[in-house]
């Protein structure tokens, strides 16, 4: 039987390898906080990836076997009983499938990956992956892997007998034989090397005979296309469903494969029609979900960008472009965003993705019916490519909601007076009108490019309001105005209304409340270049437009006491080695300049130990007032929303998150089930509980319901942002929440602002007081600067 879904709780799960001091948190820890999380509202648990993964994995994303649930975890005896825990507690479980990729870091502990490499084309795994055989793919048709440190690095290769099977190594890496390749009594590695079915390659070269996970040569592509591929890959997740262990499933990256709506098609009839199936698909601001995909919704990073965007001083936008146009040279508005994005993309394409624009190309001349192929060159057919990725607005344009998204992209080339080769463009477009294998791997390296381009680099150079760079977000736009917000409530309650939304998740670049924050610089930009001129005058950064990005986030994460601890400076250090190698400006992961690192590690130091700490933490301290209103309002409007809300791990009290690893800490979860917080924690909490509590309660007004705009009226009515869920027309419970808190107290809190209530009497879920007809809303936030009220 299926449990009705309400809302979820993200539960990131690890086995006692993935922590230095041998902690875990598998399946037998979930099942001890059912009773806490029944208690907090929540139907149910949303798990992360829980199939057979590297032991050490702290994410779980690089399955090494979907065929086994993960003994690290418990297994699948442990999963049975969190099932019946869960189930007898009246909560149910949504799983997280990971079907682009698998996990070859280590070959040996992949055995399809493994049987590929020792038998190649001949092995009954070769079609599970995603591989380019072709006799010119640069490795003369071998599968050409990217391990050699150096272009002839083989004089570090070794014969050796691991655990009774004779194998090659390389330094840590160890491979197969293929058989009759090696007599065990040949003492020339090189030679033996040269006739198995995969050649070590320079990580330089780009040679790269696999489709990856982006650029991680550790995560090999899945051809979920092949219906024995999909069928294999899938069995284990099948028995889950008709055993009833699980309601509901949320899918990895589907845009890296080479068929999202055909597979999503295949997996539905999988599990069944009345299982809770959603994607994390990224949509850009203006890209509707396709209506035709047989899908619940989304993971809710376009619900993230409306609750954040809703919260921002849109005045703020040019005085914040000032200080980033000082420190950085760019004003970081929608022009520069734009040109930028075009520009790291091209730089991806034709760097770390080459291997994959290469393999395009080929696709390309194959599918293409052009008669004028063979006069296109290779660097013009590679110059139209690397373009027409870079400026591709969406991360895949296959979909048929949007249909005219790559025909207009090659009109604008087409217009370009850059003047791009009109047959390199004929070329492409008739290969993709073929709709065979070059417009699937144009689709997928557009994803790719967009990821790696734009969230992961982009987003670690613009630094006008940093908290807007967020997964799905769109920095170039200064926020989201009230009437954007209520059309896109509405919007989502009509058309999706069992999508997910979400804050927080495993993956974004800051938890929801150091964002909250880092939202309410906007509120006092003056006041922020101030800072940013006396800190830099105080502790000058290595480079001004990093130490502004970094700033953003000192001041976000920065502890609410106003005391920097050495545990703190030591995960702002490794946030910000992250963040450097990220923006790829003065460092990178592939070329880090150990000096440069270590000049911004200091320079952390210093910040947190030195003579700007004590102005950094009174300027944190003032924030944090404004950001505690904001966490507690935009968490309440988005348990109360359209959609299904998710509270990732720890969540419901205040936590200060920079990006993975740091935001998959172990959460004291003691502190949670006894409240022991401040009385903001306990005031978030008691948000979540009872909007959650609420949901479970009146599931036909949250899952069916309307959703309407609430607004105030008197001088103050900008800061009050509201809405109230609807059945059958009728006015069921209200959210309001409050905007701009600082700006509200600076100009003299609610000045007779109101609110007019529905007919009838409310009562306020949060603090038990009652309401009715026209309110003043300081009367409404007399307690807290937000209210629950139902009738």
């Amino acid at each position: 039987m299926k449990r009705t879904i309400t809302s979820t709780y993200r539960l990131q799960l690890r086995g006692p390898h993935a922590d230095p001091e041998g902690r875990e948190f598998g399946f037998a820890q979930a099942a001890e906080l059912v009773p806490y999380l029944a208690d907090l509202g929540v139907s149910h648990l949303y798990l992360s990836p829980i199939f057979a993964s590297a032991p050490e994995s702290n994410h779980n994303y690089d399955v090494i076997d979907p065929t086994v649930v993960n003994p690290e975890l418990g297994g699948i005896d442990g999963l049975r009983l969190l099932a019946r825990t869960a189930h007898e507690a009246g909560l149910g479980l949504v799983v997280d499938i990971v079907p682009n990729h698998l996990g070859v870091e280590v070959p040996r502990r992949n055995k399809w990956w493994w049987d590929v490499l020792k038998h190649g084309q001949g092995s009954e795994h070769a079609r599970f992956f995603d591989i380019d055989w072709a006799a010119d793919n640069g490795a003369d048709g071998k599968l050409g892997l990217p391990v050699l440190g150096a272009p002839d690095d083989v004089g570090a290769l070794e014969l050796r007998c691991i655990d009774g099977e004779d194998v090659l190594t390389y330094y840590d890496h160890v491979f197969p034989l293929a058989p009759g390749s090696y007599s065990g009594l040949e003492d020339d590695p090189v030679a033996v090397h040269g006739r198995q079915h995969y050649r070590l390659m320079y990580w330089r070269d780009g040679i790269i005979s696999y489709r990856r996970f982006f650029s991680i040569n550790g995560l090999a592509g899945v051809r979920q296309e092949d219906e024995d591929v999909f069928n294999a890959t899938h069995a284990q997740l099948r028995e889950l469903v008709s055993e009833g262990l699980i309601d509901g499933v949320r899918v990895d990256h589907p845009d890296g494969l080479t068929d999202p709506f055909g597979y999503l098609t295949r997996l539905r009839d999988v599990i069944g029609h009345d299982t809770w199936l959603i994607v994390e698909k990224i949509l850009a601001v203006d890209e509707p979900l396709d209506p035709r995909l047989n899908i619940d919704g989304t993971t809710g990073y376009d619900a993230l960008r409306e609750f954040d965007g809703v919260f921002v001083n849109p005045d703020a936008a040019g005085q914040l472009g000032d200080v980033a146009y000082l420190y950085s040279g760019s004003r970081w508005d929608e022009r520069a965003v734009e040109v930028s994005e075009w520009i790291l993309k091209a730089r991806v394409a034709e760097d770390e993705l080459a291997a994959e624009i290469r393999r395009l190309a080929r696709a390309v001349r194959h599918d293409s019916l052009s008669s004028t192929g063979s006069q296109v060159g290779d660097e013009a057919l590679t110059e139209v490519l690397v373009e027409l990725v870079a400026r591709m607005p969406v991360y895949r344009a296959d979909y048929r909601s949007l249909s005219r998204v790559t025909a207009t992209l090659v009109a604008e080339l087409a217009q370009s007076p850059i003047g791009f080769d009109a047959a390199a463009l004929d070329l492409v477009a008739g290969a993709l009108a073929a709709r065979g294998e070059a417009a699937h791997r144009f689709a997928q390296v557009c994803g790719a490019v967009m990821a790696k381009g734009v969230e992961d680099t982009l987003f670690y150079r613009a630094c006008r309001l940093v908290a807007l760079q967020e997964v799905g977000g769109d920095p170039g736009r200064f926020g989201v105005s009230q009437a954007e917000f209520h059309l896109l409530q509405d919007e989502r309650a009509q058309l999706w209304p069992h999508t997910m939304t979400t804050l927080t998740t495993h993956d974004t670049k800051r938890s929801e409340d150091t964002r909250a924050r880092m939202l309410e610089i906007a509120e006092m930009p003056e006041e922020f270049a101030q800072l940013v001129h006396d800190v830099f005058a105080l502790t000058p950064p290595p480079d001004h437009a990093t130490g502004l990005f970094l700033i953003h986030n000192v001041l976000g994460a920065w502890p609410r006491d106003g005391r920097a601890t050495e545990d703190f400076t030591r995960r702002l250090q490794s946030y910000a080695v992250k963040a450097v190698r990220e923006a790829d400006v003065l460092s990178s992961w592939n070329d880090s300049d150990a000096a440069y690192e270590t000049e911004i590690t200091e320079w952390i130091g210093h910040l947190t130990h030195g003579p700007a700490t004590r102005i950094l933490a009174d300027f944190a301290v003032h924030l944090d007032r404004g950001g505690v209103a904001v966490s507690l309002g935009r968490k309440l409007l988005q348990l109360v929303g359209p959609g299904i809300p998710d509270t990732y791990q720890g969540t419901e009290f205040l936590d200060f998150s920079l990006v993975d690893p740091d935001n998959r800490r172990f959460v004291d979860y003691g502190a949670l089930k006894d409240g022991v917080g401040s009385p903001e924690d306990v005031a978030k909490q008691r948000i979540v509980r009872e909007a959650l509590t609420l949901r479970r309660e009146q599931p036909e007004l949250f899952l069916g319901g309307g959703c309407q705009a609430v607004f105030a009226e008197g001088a103050a009515r900008s800061h009050l942002v509201g809405m109230a869920r609807t059945l059958a027309g009728a006015p069921r419970a209200l959210a309001l929440a409050t905007r701009a808190p600082i700006g509200l107290q600076q100009s003299g809190g609610w000045r007779g602002t109101t609110v007019t209530l529905p007919e009838g009497t409310w009562t306020d879920r949060l603090t038990g007081r009652r309401f009715a007809g026209r309110v003043e809303v300081d009367q409404l936030y007399a307690e807290l600067p937000a209210v629950l009220l139902t009738r």
